[in-house]
C-alpha cells in the first residue's frame, strides 16, 4: 500500500516548559513504534515554543486506531501543565510521497 493518509499536530508549550514538551515528544517516539499501523511518526520543533508531530497511515482504519491511542492520551492527561492550549489536529490527505 501507499501512503495515503496522515496526522499534523501543533502544539505550544507554556512558557519554562519547552524542554518539557520536548523530552515528551521525544519519549513519544517507543509509543509510535509500538502501533502497527502508524507507518511514520515525525516529532520537530518549529521555534522556541512551538512544536508538532507528523504521521502517516496506510488506511483510514489505521489512522483511526492512532487516534485514540496512547499518544494522543497522554497528550490528554500532560497537556494541561506543558501546553498553552489544545493542539491544533488536522486530518491529511497525502498526494505524493516518497
Amino acid at each position: 500500500m501507499t501512503l495515503k493518509y496522515g496526522v499534523l499536530a501543533l502544539v505550544e508549550a507554556q512558557a519554562g516548559q519547552e524542554q518539557a514538551v520536548a523530552d515528551f515528544l521525544a519519549g513519544a517516539q517507543a509509543l509510535a513504534a509500538a502501533e502497527p499501523g502508524t507507518r511514520t511518526w515525525y516529532a520537530f520543533r518549529v521555534n522556541d515554543d512551538t512544536f508538532g508531530i507528523f504521521d502517516t497511515f496506510d488506511t483510514e482504519a489505521d489512522r483511526q486506531t492512532h487516534l485514540t491511542g496512547a499518544i494522543p492520551a497522554a497528550l490528554a492527561e500532560h497537556g494541561p501543565t506543558l501546553l498553552v492550549g489544545d493542539p491544533d489536529i488536522r486530518l491529511i490527505d497525502i498526494i505524493a510521497a516518497t
